[in-house]
């Protein structure tokens, strides 16, 4: 648990921020276990966690091919573990630092927020390294890069309206909800004595929203000139698209496709059309399959090459071998049509927000 020092370095943070302290202090107490510091070599540092696929990605020619030999970079995300304890993390950074010193501390989220030091220029920083002298000097130096942070990638309204969900989409990426970062910072918040309170855009579309009404939306922003993707995922690019919109719409400018934004919006869409549907097999749980199925892509193939083997005379095999194997394909067809059913109700579902965690009384 925080400590009294770090408590008043929250809210006193918090507040020239325009944030509630108990909300910024939920936020911090989620990313860091609420643990502010750790002592190393007699001296208090930040936490930090690191990043080996952004250690890859920023940098390149034998400093890439170094960092992979010693096992501090990958192309992919979690490929390269962080130590259990801090003071080996730091150890590996300096072993990161001697291939690239700005590199190391850019591929670092670093502080009671977990901001990454790549963020450094965007808060105001000359370089990383003044960035890491900054959040190395005291907790209060860490809570102001995580505020700096929401300012900056705009989430503080979503900490405003209660959108945990949306704060969570923004802060922690699109797989937020597997990780439940939205209850967890909830439950901090009423943990602080906030009073958690249902969202006031609740029933809009907004960030952390996915699924049919937000593909919709994507194709309507894209026909009115902004070009992001149509995923389904209302996230950042989504959110400046719609408020980008509203502005030149005049409407009020908050990035939630409510009544009126959507209401405009819809003005390009003819009556019969039903833009940004999908087809039942490009739903990506029915072409990777459910429950660690194979899915639509994996089951027609196989059952292609059956039917294949069976037309050609089965090559000699067994009359009982042949019957099975005309049951598999089979088997493979019903399969197939399970997961186009599933594939066409998912594609028409939308999931304004994932579960939240309310209180009953505030329900």
């Amino acid at each position: 648990m925080f400590d009294n020092s770090t408590r008043l370095a929250i809210a006193g943070i918090a507040k020239s921020h325009a944030l509630e302290p108990a909300m910024l202090s939920a936020v911090a107490k989620v990313e860091s276990g609420g643990v502010a510091s750790v002592r190393i070599n007699g001296v208090d540092v930040p936490l930090i966690r690191i990043e080996g696929h952004y250690f890859f990605r920023l940098l390149s020619g034998e400093k890439r091919a170094e960092a992979v030999r010693q096992g501090l970079a990958h192309p992919s995300a979690g490929r390269v573990k962080n130590p259990k304890r801090q003071i080996d993390r730091y150890r590996m950074l300096e072993r990161m630092k001697q291939i690239d010193k700005a590199a190391a501390i850019m591929s670092c989220s670093w502080g009671v927020g977990q901001v990454m030091g790549e963020h450094c220029r965007k808060l105001g920083f000359a370089d990383a390294v003044e960035f890491m002298r900054f959040v190395m000097a005291r907790v209060a130096n860490q809570v102001e890069v995580m505020a700096r942070y929401i300012d900056k990638f705009g989430l503080r309204d979503e900490l405003q309206r209660h959108d945990f969900a949306g704060f969570a989409r923004g802060y922690n990426g699109p797989n937020y909800a597997k990780w439940g970062y939205h209850i967890k910072i909830a439950k901090a918040y009423a943990a602080e004595g906030g009073a958690v309170r249902p969202s006031p855009a609740r029933g809009m579309l907004r960030m952390g929203s996915s699924g049919a009404r937000v593909r919709e939306l994507q194709v309507m922003l894209r026909r009115a000139g902004y070009a992001i993707d149509v995923d389904g995922d209302f996230g950042t690019s989504t959110k400046a698209a719609v408020a980008a919109y509203q502005t030149a719409a005049g409407l009020a400018v908050d990035g939630v496709a409510g009544p009126q934004t959507m209401a405009r919006i819809r003005d390009q869409v003819q009556p019969a059309e039903m833009p940004g549907q999908q087809s039942p097999l490009e739903v990506p749980a029915a072409k990777t399959g459910v429950g660690g199925l194979g899915g639509g892509v994996v089951l027609e193939t196989a059952k292609t090459e059956i039917n294949d083997l069976l037309t050609a005379g089965g090559y000699g095999l067994p009359d009982w071998l042949s019957a099975g194997l005309t049951a598999a394909a089979a088997g493979l067809a019903f399969a197939g049509l399970g997961l186009w059913v599933y594939g066409w109700w998912k594609s028409r579902q939308t999931v304004e927000q994932p579960g939240e965690f309310i209180p009953a009384a505030a329900a």
